[in-house]
C-alpha cells in the first residue's frame, strides 16, 4: 500500500498517449502488480479503463488480481466489465509452475470475455 509511486492525471494522460503514438507497437495495456482492485485503486482504474475503451481504438486490456471474478465487489465489477482478460486468483508459490502460460500458479483463472 505504501510502495511504488502515486498515479497521477499527467502518469494516465502519458498512458494514453503512449497507446495510441502508431510509432509504439502495443498491443494494448496490461495491469497488474499491487492489485489493480484493491479498493483503493478501484476509482483510478476504472476511469483508466474508461478511458482506454473510449480513446484508444483496438486496444484490448489485461488485468491480474488476486480477487476472484465470484468473489468481486459491484464497484469491482464495473472495472472488470470492461477488460478483456482477467486473470484472477493470488499467486500461490506451491503451485507456481513457469509452464504456465499468463499466469503464476495453478490456481489462477484466465478468464477471456472477448476475442483477441
Amino acid at each position: 500500500m505504501h510502495s511504488g509511486h502515486p498515479f497521477t492525471q499527467e502518469l494516465e494522460d502519458q498512458i494514453i498517449a503512449d497507446l495510441n503514438d502508431t510509432r509504439i507497437k502495443k498491443r494494448g495495456l496490461s495491469l497488474s502488480g499491487g492489485d489493480p482492485l484493491h479498493p483503493a485503486n478501484v476509482a483510478a482504474v476504472l476511469k483508466l479503463v474508461q478511458r482506454v475503451k473510449a480513446e484508444c481504438v483496438g486496444k484490448d486490456i489485461w488485468l491480474w488480481s488476486g480477487y476472484l471474478l465470484s468473489e468481486l465487489t459491484p464497484e469491482q465489477k464495473q472495472v472488470v466489465d470492461l477488460v478483456d482478460v482477467l486473470v484472477d486468483g493470488k499467486f500461490e508459490k506451491d503451485l507456481a509452475d513457469p509452464e504456465l502460460e499468463w499466469r503464476g500458479s495453478a490456481n489462477q483463472v484466465i478468464h477471456h470475455f472477448t476475442d483477441l
